[in-house]
């Protein structure tokens, strides 16, 4: 029995959703997302509650009724609040900025490095070198933040590069023969 897949989705304040063909539709505030629906299970919207149940008890069918159920409730919650991941870019000279829809890096390489910014995410950054990656769409989100990190990830030994906020960087000790 999936525990995730049987709990219901209650509907906020300004989100709409609708079930169109195999698609789950919702809009709010934040913008629009769309998931495509298992056809091994079918979704129900009464009165305000999104309930998911499934049509089996075989395994693949029990993994994707609490996978489905997830999605929806991640597509609702992006549309009325929204997700976002923080990103610090740490290093003597590594900074950023916004530039129209792109981001423009300085990462220590020779030239900067321009990475496009996908519709439907917001980035913005700080003085303080804090990249803030926001959107509707969790998967896009997280997505978009793991893209910039590989950019230039943080290194062991000076722990310079691009890392998550509160990202714990296991640093390795130099040459034993510097003293």
């Amino acid at each position: 029995m999936s525990r995730i897949g049987n709990q219901p989705i209650e509907l906020p304040k300004g989100a709409k959703v609708k079930i169109e063909g195999d698609t789950f539709v919702a809009e709010g505030p934040k913008g629009k997302v769309v998931e495509r629906l298992f056809p091994e299970c079918p979704v129900k919207i009464e009165d305000g509650i999104v309930t998911v149940s499934r049509s089996g008890d075989s395994g693949p069918e029990k993994a994707k009724h609490g996978l489905c159920r997830s999605l929806l409730s991640n597509a609702v919650v992006g549309v009325t609040e929204g997700f976002k991941k923080e990103l610090e870019v740490v290093g003597v000279g590594y900074r950023g900025e916004v530039k129209g829809k792109q981001l423009e890096l300085a990462l220590g390489f020779s030239h900067p490095v321009i990475y496009p910014i996908p519709e439907g995410i917001d980035i913005e950054i700080d003085k303080s070198n804090k990249i803030t990656v926001a959107g509707a769409n969790r998967q896009r989100v997280g997505q978009v933040a793991a893209e910039l990190r590989a950019l230039r990830p943080p290194d062991p030994y000076k722990a310079k590069g691009i890392r998550y906020s509160g990202e714990q960087i296991r640093r390795k000790v130099g040459k034993a023969g510097a003293r």
